[in-house]
């Protein structure tokens, strides 16, 4: 295993990573239940959230929670329940104090009467930063596996 002891780490503390694990849960759990105030109130001001293929990152704080009312209207005919996870977690330090995390988002759709099937998997890029003690999004970019 000498490959590995050569590798560099730019890891975070112990703390810190289980911090955004805990910001994680909350915030996909916020956007599951259907709470997307609290979840868009996860973004900066003037955060860009980029999540849809060929569509243009939504700006700002009321731009992503503009398009969370176009999707949950969309969605809304459909009675189903969505479950974002996030897994193989890896978060980075950077030299100006923000964290950037890299992940694997898997969605999981469930409709009465029917098992849970596997609707997108896709490598989420965050930049966050502290304000006002809480950690928050100020850039979240989403790349869907197979676009």
């Amino acid at each position: 295993m000498k490959e590995f002891e050569e590798m560099e780490s730019t890891g975070v503390s112990a703390e810190l990573y289980a911090e955004v694990l805990q910001y994680y849960a909350r915030q996909m759990q916020a956007l599951d239940a259907g709470k997307v105030e609290e979840y868009a109130d996860t973004f900066t001001d003037d955060a860009v959230f980029g999540h849809t293929p060929g569509r243009e990152p939504a700006r700002t704080r009321g731009g992503i929670l503009s398009d969370l009312y176009e999707v949950r209207e969309r969605l809304a005919a459909d009675p189903q329940q969505r479950r974002h996870m996030f897994t193989m977690v890896d978060v980075e330090q950077l030299a100006d104090g923000r964290l950037r995390s890299t992940c694997y988002a898997l969605v999981l759709t469930t409709r009465p009467g029917d098992g849970p099937q596997m609707v997108r998997s896709c490598v989420v890029r965050d930049a966050l930063v502290r304000e006002d003690g809480r950690l928050r999004n100020q850039e979240r970019l989403v790349d869907h596996d197979g676009f």
